[in-house]
């Protein structure tokens, strides 16, 4: 193993000691679209639901929006620093230490607990209760060790995941879409309720404040064009394979999303899917199809796995990122000469995982994640803010709508993910400064602390 300095300058070829850039376009797309088309397909359509009501579209076409005009910040961003970590490394070189650090620290723990939720969610679609546990620990160490074999081994696997998930959602799109209207569709026309709790009674349409909440949550299920950001470094021509991959992934996920969103409505209604602990499985059994129920079920754990693989692969890099600037132990900051991956950080990630799926339960993190996210782009957005001349790649506009629009939903998240997200922060802000204090008043401090790490 060598320590990985920051990469050089050239976008074109890999850093002495760094990674290597091994990723071209497809593969690029299949990772995004790999943490995309993940268990956020199966899952965010229930609390968004609960929000949203019969307006669920409505804060479906908002998420898009919003999550176009972040992706656009990111890929521009990466094309011009072509280096691991994504909005860290971004805000850190346009914003400062701060702002870089508050987007790396928010990734790499929120993203930590979203590990664990993924493995989780799978564990429990594959195998029975007693197993769950067993199981989610035994695919976070096949997972690690699919990354650690390198980055064209994970983009493979990646491809196989999001090519069977995306067979199995075409047909559940044909089938539920081709059947009549589910009762619950039938009930909600007929009363033109919101069909949940938070947007109001029979007869009440949701608030803006309802659709807002829909569109944070289901936010969630978008964020993983991050990724191919967080990959930069490792992504051949990165100015021009960035942002084709970034638009092309975030395209394809809400054409999916779009047709999932609904055949759900179709099937069960605004009311049934917010009310569904398992909205496609119950829609496609809602058509007459409960054959087809066992199949989604399975899919739901393989596309977990798909997330949790792409996952692990985008907080390796994050936290090397942040271990080369010493905002994690400076020992992360090593890339397996071999192999070329941040294999000791990955083994870390994989222990701290490992021992949340034997000890907790996660699955509920999708408001505390969606937090973390929209903090992480909101610095992206304004890193990007300050690009000019030909590394604008898009509108000025699209960054300061982005900007706002993360705002805007952190705001109308609900209260609990709010105070969850905001004690994540807050953790990491007064460790750093306990750490920065630590080292000013550390013997030769003046002389260059870069090199104390953590």
């Amino acid at each position: 193993m060598t320590a990985a300095p920051p990469p050089s300058a050239s976008p074109s070829s890999s850093a002495p000691g760094g990674l290597q850039r091994r990723l071209g376009l497809v593969a690029a797309v299949v990772i995004g679209l790999g943490s995309m088309i993940g268990a956020g397909v199966f899952s965010a359509f229930a609390p968004a639901a609960a929000a949203a009501g019969d307006l669920l579209l409505v804060s479906l076409l908002i998420a898009g929006i919003v999550a176009f005009c972040n992706a656009t910040s990111t890929a521009q961003l990466a094309a011009q620093h072509p280096t691991s970590g994504g909005a860290y490394a971004f805000g850190r070189e346009r914003l400062g230490e701060w702002p870089g650090f508050v987007a790396g620290w928010g990734f790499v723990v929120g993203k930590t607990a979203s590990c664990a939720a993924m493995a989780t969610t799978a564990a429990v679609a594959l195998v029975p209760d007693p197993w769950t546990r067993p199981a989610a620990l035994l695919l976070v160490v096949a997972v690690t060790a699919l990354n650690a074999a390198g980055i064209t081994r994970t983009a493979a696997a990646t491809a196989v995941i999001v090519a069977a998930v995306l067979a199995v959602l075409v047909v559940v799109v044909v089938v539920v879409g081709s059947a009549p209207p589910g009762v619950g569709a039938v009930l909600d026309a007929a009363s033109g309720a919101g069909g949940a709790g938070g947007a109001g009674g029979a007869g009440e349409g949701p608030t803006p404040v309802a659709v807002l909440q829909g569109a944070g949550l289901l936010f969630f299920a978008f964020a993983g064009y991050a990724r191919i950001a967080t990959l930069a470094e490792e992504v051949r021509r990165p100015s021009v394979t960035i942002p084709r991959a970034v638009v092309i992934a975030l395209s394809a996920a809400l054409v999916v999303y779009a047709a999932v969103a609904l055949v759900l409505l179709r099937a069960l209604g605004s009311a049934g899917t917010a009310a569904s602990q398992r909205p496609l499985v119950d829609a496609v059994e809602a058509a007459g199809a409960g054959w087809l129920a066992p199949v989604v079920a399975v899919a739901t754990g393989v596309a977990a796995s798909g997330a949790l693989l792409a996952l692990v692969a985008g907080i390796g890099r994050t936290s090397l990122a942040m271990a080369r600037e010493g905002d994690l132990p400076r020992g992360l900051a090593v890339v397996d000469a071999r192999r070329g991956v941040p294999l000791r950080a990955e083994l870390v990630l994989a222990a701290v995982v490992g021992v949340l799926v034997l000890t907790v339960d996660l699955r509920g993190v999708i408001g505390a994640s969606s937090f973390g996210v929209l903090v992480y782009y909101l610095v992206a957005n304004v890193a990007a803010l300050t690009q000019t001349g030909e590394h604008r790649r898009w509108p000025r506009v699209l960054p300061v709508l982005g900007a706002v629009a993360c705002v805007a939903l952190v705001v109308t998240l609900p209260l609990a993910s709010v105070v969850a997200g905001a004690g994540v922060f807050a953790v990491g802000v007064l460790g750093r400064l306990v750490v920065l204090r630590r080292r000013r008043g550390s013997p030769g401090a003046g002389r260059g602390s870069r090199t104390t790490g953590l």
